[in-house]
């Protein structure tokens, strides 16, 4: 069960400093070389929470499974395994901040940050807006071959961590809600690819659209649930 934590002006603050933290990267060319050591201070301790105790069937022993995470995204950053290695550890830090921001904050608020995170990214991406800072957030590496957290790399496909960080979150409020996690899993994966069929036409997608759909089409359901109880 996810318990809730900390004062009101916390709860306040999160969902708003998730709108706040979507803009600056979208808006600012210079935080590029900042964020890109904010993800690399944080995504590893981020990752061995949620294998130590954020996700489902975590385990204390497992946090320790971080550890070769890391070296192999530090040794091997652009090779298949640190890509892979790298991808493992942005999903779980961003489950780790998904139940953490549920946990501490109204629901409502974070349902809110996550519309208005979706509807920025929107906006910029299909406007064509500020593409050379994003490109700059997406190549910055912290200093010589360090992993870059900021981005996770499939293929040819670069996504940025707010939009694995938007589906963290939804996951995180989905698990406060006792909503199905599968389900809803199943929905933005299905939602992602019909969704991605855009690049045939433009050159990139907002990737936090998917979830934030998959969540307000939850929420629609659940008024009707309760009603019918």
């Amino acid at each position: 069960m996810l318990s809730r934590f900390g004062g009101r002006g916390w709860s306040l603050v999160a969902p708003l400093a998730v709108v706040v933290t979507a803009a600056a990267v979208t808006l600012t060319g210079t935080s590029a070389d900042v964020f890109t050591w904010v993800a690399l201070l944080l995504v590893p301790p981020g990752c061995a929470l949620a294998l130590g105790w954020a996700i489902h069937g975590a385990r204390p022993w497992m946090a320790w499974l971080a550890v070769p995470l890391l070296a192999a995204a530090m040794v091997a950053s652009d090779d298949p395994l640190g890509r892979a290695a790298r991808l493992a550890m942005i999903v779980c830090s961003c489950a780790t901040v998904g139940r953490l921001l549920a946990g501490a904050t109204p629901l409502t608020l974070l349902k809110a940050g996550v519309v208005a995170m979706a509807t920025i990214d929107a906006v910029f991406i299909f406007g064509d807006f500020f593409g050379d800072q994003n490109a700059q957030f997406n190549a910055a590496v912290p200093v010589g071959d360090l992993p870059r957290f900021q981005v996770a790399d499939i293929g040819d496909v670069s996504t940025d961590y707010g939009d694995y960080f938007v589906a963290g979150l939804v996951g995180g409020i989905l698990a406060a809600e006792r909503g199905p996690q599968v389900v809803a899993a199943l929905m933005t994966f299905l939602a992602t690819e019909l969704f991605n069929q855009l690049l045939l036409v433009v050159d990139s997608t907002p990737g936090t659209v998917p979830p934030a759909v998959v969540m307000l089409a939850f929420s629609a359901r659940a008024p009707r649930r309760a009603a019918q109880v």
